[in-house]
């Protein structure tokens, strides 16, 4: 198995701080998050900012809503240049088709069960199943509607490559040098999450709150070989 590619989150307060990071980290090879913090205060130019330092751009917006208006989303992102797009694969296969019709269409990635879950957190909010079990559920939905992988935490990527094999990509956030200690309740380390089958490793604040992101970048792509 090739080794899981990094992903780096640009949750940063601003595109200053976006470009002093990128500057740090460049000539990595990284692909770049811009979710929905960054994205809501600078638009397509934090796009265009991760794409000036060479970087691919995973457009983390995490799509949800009737299918045509998702379909125009995914076409938006592909006018902007970006590698690969989130949505919730609870939108339904409509939705998931329409998006994967697009032409010359960035990857999309499904969203299944937030990290921020555990199992009691879980059932609060009116879910039947457990996490797991849910995942596999949304999982096959977005394998027989054109996703290109889904996002869950490493704790179930495992059990997603085992059922649907090397050509459907695994996303695993939740990604911590040390497990425990803030609000990800289903976190791994990179050496783990790689173990487990991860395609794709976002980090955040492991790399965004070094003190040198570079040399925590080095760390975890060693520890992913």
């Amino acid at each position: 198995m090739a080794n899981p590619q990094l992903i780096v989150a640009l949750d940063t307060p601003d595109l200053n701080s976006a470009e002093s990071l990128l500057e740090k980290l460049k000539g990595l090879p990284l692909t770049y998050k811009v979710g929905s913090s960054l994205f809501t205060l600078a638009g397509p130019r934090a796009v265009d900012l991760a794409l000036k330092y060479g970087g691919k751009v995973f457009l983390d917006l995490k799509f949800h809503d009737i299918p045509n208006t998702v379909k125009n989303a995914v076409e938006s992102a592909a006018r902007l240049g970006v590698y690969s797009v989130s949505l919730h694969l609870s939108g339904g296969a409509e939705m998931l088709k329409a998006a994967a019709a697009v032409k010359n269409r960035p990857l999309l990635w499904g969203i299944t069960v937030l990290t921020s879950f555990d199992e009691n957190s879980f059932a609060g909010v009116g879910f039947k199943h457990t996490i797991e079990q849910t995942i596999s559920d949304l999982a096959a939905l977005g394998a027989g509607s054109g996703a290109d992988g889904i996002v869950c935490s490493p704790h179930e990527a495992a059990a997603v490559k085992k059922r649907f094999g090397a050509g459907f990509s695994v996303v695993t956030p939740g990604i911590r040098l040390e497990n425990g200690g803030d609000d990800q309740k289903r976190s791994m380390t990179p050496a783990q999450a790689a173990a487990a089958g991860a395609d794709f490793i976002v980090v955040g604040r492991p790399v965004l709150k070094a003190a040198d992101p570079a040399a925590a970048v080095n760390e975890i792509l060693e520890a992913i070989k």
